[in-house]
């Protein structure tokens, strides 16, 4: 019974610690996004969102909204999406701070690197998104357009494709930390994975043409940071795994 008894406050000291975290990633979320509204404001940033797409259209053209609420939902969700990015690193943090307990010192020299660079290469991916590939995607997409058709795009439309291809990005650019996760775990080898690079890059593509729209300067702007990714990916692998290892045991 006494046992039973430690094991079952332990599993409630779990559910509280977690609880506890999961407050403090929601109020670092919740304080980013107060900044955001206070400054520069929710419809500044939805201007600035949508200043690629506007700078493919004619000169005076804007977008359009053909909801009621559209116009106030809308920028409330891209502030909101937008903490929730500028507060990774705390998200992460958070979720580090549940687990380092539980992990052995050598273990603590992997995750902490991990949760560091997989809020980064998230956010670089976004970037890459927004400051290189929108610009080109809209340019081709209004050129593509005939000249009997007026391109106004939908707000709530817009707000959707932006968001797609930002997590589209986003996760692909996590790449090398699957990779080193993969093989830390001892669940395939870098020699593995680097016989089957050639399939790796053919996946790339596949995956850049589903998701990128359908012009080719899209497609490459996603497979080729994936491969190169990928390459950085078996580069580190065999330093984390050097890193984490356990130290031997003494005789």
């Amino acid at each position: 019974m006494t046992q039973e008894a430690s094991g079952e406050e332990t599993f409630i000291s779990h559910l509280v610690e977690l609880r506890d975290r999961l407050v403090k990633a929601a109020i670092g979320v919740a304080i980013v996004c107060a900044a955001l509204f206070s400054w520069p404001g929710a419809a500044e940033i939805y201007d600035y969102l949508a200043a690629p797409m506007l700078a493919s259209l004619p000169a005076g053209a804007k977008m359009i909204a053909t909801g009621v609420t559209a116009p106030f939902l809308v920028p409330m969700k891209v502030t909101l999406v937008l903490a929730l990015i500028l507060s990774l690193p705390w998200v992460f943090y958070q979720a580090w701070a549940f687990i380092a307990p539980g992990l052995y010192a050598h273990e603590k020299r992997l995750v902490l690197p991990l949760v560091i660079s997989s809020s980064l290469l998230f956010m670089a991916g976004v970037a890459f998104c927004y400051f290189f590939v929108f610009g080109r995607v809209f340019h081709f997409i209004a050129n593509f357009a005939p000249a009997s058709i007026a391109v106004m795009p939908d707000i709530e439309n817009y707000l959707d494709f932006v968001m797609s291809m930002c997590l589209a990005f986003g996760a692909t650019f996590e790449v090398p930390v699957v990779v080193v996760i993969l093989v830390r775990m001892g669940i395939v080898s870098v020699e593995k994975l680097r016989s089957i690079r050639p399939y790796a890059i053919v996946g790339a593509f596949a995956i850049a043409a589903v998701v990128t729209p359908p012009d080719a300067v899209s497609m490459l702007a996603l497979a080729v940071p994936m491969c190169l990714l990928f390459e950085l990916g078996l580069i580190l692998a065999p330093v984390f795994v050097r890193v984490s290892q356990a130290p031997p045991e003494n005789a």
